[in-house]
């Protein structure tokens, strides 16, 4: 049994037992989260929302807080003598999936 669910504006498929790496946002770790925009739900049956599935939820915990891999942004123009390095590194909330009711 599987679940698509949107957090942040983004999809997510979570399964029983899965992380799921999403973009940050505040949560202690440890604490529990119950995620209730369930796009679609697959068991026996598939379930498709309109835009969600009444009734469905995922519940998780909150894991840690990790950063991604560091990506470098280089702006240049050519023949001006401009150059411009910067660098970023986004930063993550991993959530493990404990249940999903439907």
């Amino acid at each position: 049994m599987y679940a698509v669910v949107e957090i942040n504006g983004k999809q997510y498929r979570a399964e029983k037992g899965a992380t799921l790496r999403v973009d940050r946002f505040d949560a202690e770790k440890g604490s529990s989260l119950s995620l209730d925009k369930v796009l679609l739900l697959s068991g026996d049956e598939v379930k498709i929302g309109v835009p969600y599935v009444s009734g469905a939820m995922v519940k998780t915990v909150v894991q840690e807080e990790i950063k991604g891999d560091k990506i470098i942004v280089f702006k240049y123009k050519p023949k001006k003598d401009y150059r411009r390095t910067r660098g970023h590194r986004q930063r993550y909330t991993l959530l493990k999936v404990e249940e999903i009711l439907g």
